[in-house]
């Protein structure tokens, strides 16, 4: 009742649970259905750090300066930093330089609320459940303090098939939607360019995907080097909906395919 509820809010329409042909409800079908259990893994930002070293070399990672269940009363890591929540999605904040004792104590409080609650219930989202609950600060990837496009590459049973691309994710944030050879599927006002590393990130994702009936593998470039940034399992919850209908019917049917193919449920 309540994934009926929130797709019904956001998409206004109910899901066919029954025969899903969307990618948004196929999303819904997994929060209902799928335990993997792989999943709290991937969704740990530790554990995905340490999973995408061992597949693809310590190079392809971005470094911890700090990990922690509490911040201390003083700064643990320098700055220019990110402070992210292990455990969760959006739940981070950015340290350009050092913060005053002030501001150091709210960023405490943040993480303290961070900490309590259980991320991914409300939404259904299963494969937060039993992912450790924790803190982790990683250094900012450009040295001018702003936070770097994300290519967020969507891999069906292995194929790697689309690349959203979200641009000023801590100002007015929006994405495009790419397919594997960079045509936009709807075209609007943004028209980034491909990284310089692309072809490295698809390879790289469909290896880190093999096995899935769907993952979304993220990266980072600096410098013409990618970077991971990390695995989603539910984008947008399900509950986004893309700039043409189309397009959910689209992705869904790479999903069904995927799915028959890899016989998951």
């Amino acid at each position: 009742m309540r994934i009926n509820l929130c797709y019904l809010f956001k998409q206004h329409r109910i899901p066919d649970l029954e025969n899903a042909e969307r990618f948004t409800e196929m999303v819904q079908l997994r929060k209902l259905h799928d335990r993997d259990p792989r999943h709290p893994v991937l969704m740990d930002k530790i554990a995905a750090k340490r999973l995408v070293a061992d597949a693809l070399g310590e190079d392809w990672v971005v470094p911890i300066r700090w990990q922690g269940a509490d911040l201390p009363e003083t700064i643990p890591f320098a700055c220019p930093a990110i402070l992210k929540a292990r455990h969760g999605c959006n739940q981070y904040r950015v340290l350009r330089t050092a913060p005053t004792y002030r501001e150091w104590e709210q960023i405490r409080r943040t993480a303290s609320r961070w900490m309590r609650r259980e991320y991914g219930g409300w939404l259904d989202e299963w494969g937060y459940r039993d992912t450790p609950r924790g803190l982790l600060a990683e250094p900012l990837l450009n040295p001018d303090g702003a936070l770097p496009v994300d290519y967020k590459i969507y891999v069906f049973g292995g194929q790697a098939t689309h690349v959203q691309v979200h641009l000023d994710r801590a100002g007015r944030h929006r994405w495009v939607l790419h397919d594997r050879d960079w045509r936009q599927l709807v075209p609007g006002a943004d028209a980034p360019l491909p990284p310089v590393s692309l072809s490295s990130m698809l390879a790289a994702a469909e290896q880190l995907a093999s096995g899935y009936d769907f993952l979304r593998v993220d990266f980072y470039e600096v410098e013409g080097r990618p970077l991971f940034g990390e695995f989603c399992l539910y984008p947008g919850s399900g509950l986004d909906p893309f700039a043409a209908d189309w397009v959910d019917f689209e992705l869904g049917a790479l999903w069904r395919a995927a799915r028959a193919s890899t016989d998951i449920l």
